[in-house]
Parts: C-alpha cells; structure tokens; sequence
C-alpha cells in the first residue's frame, strides 16, 4: 500500500502509535489533529469486518472532513454511498461518516458494533453522548484491534467533562485507568491518554501558510492561551472571562462569626448545589461551603443541608430556584413545602428579589459578572467574590459556562451550570453585610449620654443592674 499521507514527528506520530484504549489529541489550534483522526481510521481497512466511524457533531461540520476524505480514500480503491455516508473499500471493511447534533440521536446507533470510533472537536460533544457511543466499541474478532480517539480545543459546550477526564490532574503522555465493575462484578478497567497539540506540531501547515501563528498570536491575550498555547482554562466562547483563579479562589480560612451569611440553593434530582455565604463589612462575599450531590430527593437534600450547618451559624436566609414553589402534580405539595417540614427554614424565592421576571436567567449572570469584575484594592487585583478552595465544583464549572448560540447575554443549556445557577440566585438576592458588634462600654455615662449613643430605655435599665459600666442620672 502506498503511504498517503504521514504524520509528521512529534505529538502527531506519538498519537498513532498509542497502545491505549482512549486517546485525546487537543489544545491548540492548527495542530493537525482532524487529519490524524481521518487516517487513523484507515489502519485496519484490510480486513473485510472491520467497521470504523468518524462523527462530528452536527452534519455541515461533517460535510467538510467527507470532502477532505475524497484526497486519500479513492486512491486506496474506495468506494463513497451517499445515501449512507460510507465509505467501502475493495475488503469490504466500512469507514461511516456520522454525526450526534441532538442528544438522543445516540440511540440510532443503539447495538451497532464499531471498531474505531474519531470524535473530532470533541468538546462540542457531551459526556452522554460520548459515553454511550463508546460502549458500542466491541468485537469477537481477535484479529481486529478496538479503541477511540478523539480531538479537542478548548471551549464548547463539553468542555468541562472533556477538561476533567483528560486534563485536570493529569500529565501528558502518561496512561490513567478508570476502573467500572459490571453487573456480574466483574471489574474492567480503561486505558486513557491526552497528547497536548499545537500549531507547531503541524510542519506542513506552517510551512504553507507562515502567517496563521501570526494571527494567533493576534488574538486577545485569553483568547491567545487557548487556541496557541492550549490552555484549558481560558477559551473563545467562554462566559465569564473574568473569571481568575488567582483572583477569585482563596485558601479556606476562619470566618467573623458576626458577618452575615446566607445560602443559596439550585436543586434538582439531577444535582442539588447548595453554598454558603459569608458578606465582609466591605460588601465583598465569600462562598466558603458545598453541597454538589447527585440523586438526592427533596426531603433528603434539606436534610443534608440542615446537618452540614453548625449550630453556631446564623443563617439569615436561604434563596433558591422559583420553580421550587411549584406544586407537584403527583403530591399537591410545592417543593420549598417539602424541603421546609424536613428542617429547612427561612427559604426564599431568588424571583422576589428581580422585577424583571421576564429576564430573570440574564439578569442574574449580569450580576454575577459585576461580583466577578476585579478591581484594585491596597495594591491587589480583588473582586467582589471569593470561593473557597474546597468548593471544587463550582470552581470546575464556573468557567467552562459558554454563551447560548441565540441569546449571547445566557449561557447555553448543555453546559454543567448546577453550581452557577446557585450562585446566580445568590447574587441577586442582594447580600448585605451584618452589623459589626459594638466595642463593650467601660467607665461612668449619665442616662443622657447613653440615650444618645441610641440605647433604649430597658437596656440602660439593664446597665444601672448588671453593668458593666456605671450609670448616673435617673430614668
């Protein structure tokens, strides 16, 4: 067989020669990686069962790595069927073009069995969709080898899962396991990889065209870290750019009992994301507790919220989703009803606090984005948010929230938003500060004194009794 086409050394050959079951080639822009995926798929075309399949995620996207297929497939006696978008070549192995622009069209490929599974821009897929697609990799051909590979930038709707399965945590290069037991109890494991890309990786295309790293380089700064550096961190799309680590997550740390706290709650059987606020006597908030548990009931979540709140803490007010004051068909009740009889008190609609109902969703990230908005304080980039640490979650999610395709002032519905809508609803409830103790009185005061500092009449009663302080004049 004539050699087509060759990945060039480095990330790209690196890429096809892994033993593991799943690798991810991403980061940058221009890095090859959609050219390494197509002709991956070719490496086992000789034998008559083999079934491979690229997807992109909608059909247009598609259509322009079908067309990029025609330069190589033809020349190895392939033979294209438009009406389902395979190739066949003279084994009789098959080379499908497909793709997921819709969640449950996953179904449609429901007991199909495939080889060679290409995600290309993998972030534009969710993990749903990914997982079940996956599971469809199988054969009883010992002679046939069966894996997946896929491709990424940072930014789209599946950012978060694809940066927390292969990026958070883990060195490039290096083979992780994540282990399932099935229903039997038999334990497997599967092998995973990510090989870092950038625009240099591709030879030819910056011999071609010298001048694309020039237009990267172009970009705005956060802008430039994701599609020339590959940082996972900042992408185009992204919601809130604002967003700084370094800004925005403190170290855990004791807290004035005195300030005013409040919690904040999104809850759904999906997820329920509780936090727990604390406002400073500057007005700044400080998230510092989570609650980000899946499969919990509404009874079960009050419960855990309750048992994770000290007796010590004063909660003034727990403001949560408007949905929650919803009746249930099933049981007559609304949610807050349910959720208040199994201990949680003081709860309140985060859409009391909004006269624009209409807007509700915009206007609360719009108030989110001015906590978010750093400012220079005593010489020190600060905002009016800080997160703990230790609420991982939320600092996982919060910055992968990308802008919905038709309204760019919300964030788009596929993205992991359970803590964010939380926060959101805290924001526009209006944190105010709590009200700083007063320093203890020593020393003598007359009756008229003390009524001016604003002491009523039985407390100065109570002075004359108990003290601490001595009390002339008479009431």
């Amino acid at each position: 067989m004539n050699i087509l086409w060759q990945p060039q050394p480095g990330p790209q050959t690196e890429f096809a020669q892994r033993p593991e079951f799943e690798v991810l080639y991403g980061g940058a822009k221009g890095g090859g990686k959609s050219d390494v995926l197509l002709m991956e798929g070719l490496r086992q075309i000789a034998n008559p069962r083999y079934h491979a399949g690229f997807f992109r995620r909608t059909y247009p996207q598609l259509q322009e790595m079908i067309d990029r297929s025609y330069q190589y497939f033809l020349r190895l006696g392939g033979h294209w069927k438009g009406d389902t978008h395979r190739w066949v070549f003279p084994s009789g192995a098959r080379y499908d073009f497909r793709h997921l622009q819709n969640e449950e069209d996953k179904h449609n490929y429901q007991g199909q069995e495939f080889h060679y599974l290409a995600f290309d821009q993998l972030e534009q897929f969710t993990d749903t969709q990914y997982d079940f697609m996956v599971m469809q990799v199988r054969t009883s051909d010992p002679s046939i080898r069966t894996y997946v590979r896929g491709s990424a930038n940072p930014g789209g709707v599946g950012h978060a899962w694809v940066k927390g399965r292969w990026i958070d945590g883990k060195e490039p290069y290096k083979t992780y396991m994540r282990e399932y037991t099935l229903p039997d109890g038999q334990k497997i494991a599967i092998t995973s990889c990510f090989i870092p890309a950038k625009v240099y990786d591709n030879k030819i295309l910056t011999a071609a065209n010298p001048l694309y790293v020039a237009q990267l380089m172009s970009l705005p700064e956060k802008l430039r870290k994701a599609m020339l550096d590959g940082n996972w961190d900042v992408f185009e799309g992204q919601y809130y750019p604002e967003f700084d680590r370094e800004i925005h997550v403190v170290s855990p740390h004791e807290i004035p009992q005195w300030w005013r706290r409040f919690r904040s709650l999104d809850y759904g059987l999906d997820c329920c994301a509780c936090y727990w606020w604390a406002v400073a006597p500057d007005e700044r908030c400080t998230i510092y507790r989570e609650l980000y548990q899946r499969d919990l009931s509404l009874s079960q979540a009050a419960e855990k919220i309750v048992s994770m709140t000290p007796e010590d803490e004063q909660i003034a007010y727990t403001v949560a989703s408007p949905d929650l004051w919803n009746r249930r068909q099933e049981t007559g009740t609304s949610g807050e009803e349910i959720m208040r009889r199994a201990g949680l008190k003081g709860l309140r609609s985060a859409s009391t606090y909004v006269t624009d109902t209409r807007n509700f969703r915009v206007t609360g990230w719009r108030v989110v984005r001015e906590f978010l908005q750093p400012y220079e304080q005593e010489g020190k980039q600060v905002a009016r948010l800080a997160i703990f640490s230790n609420c991982v979650n939320l600092i996982r999610t919060l910055p992968t929230l990308i802008h919905d395709e038709n309204d760019p002032e919300d964030v788009d519905d596929g993205c992991e938003d359970h803590g964010p809508e939380s926060i959101r609803y805290g924001a526009i409830s209006r944190p105010r500060k709590g009200v700083e103790p007063a320093q203890p009185l020593t020393g003598t005061y007359h009756v008229g004194e003390l009524r001016l500092k604003g002491y009523k009449d039985h407390q100065i009663r109570k002075m004359m009794k108990e003290g601490p302080i001595k009390v002339l004049g008479k009431l």
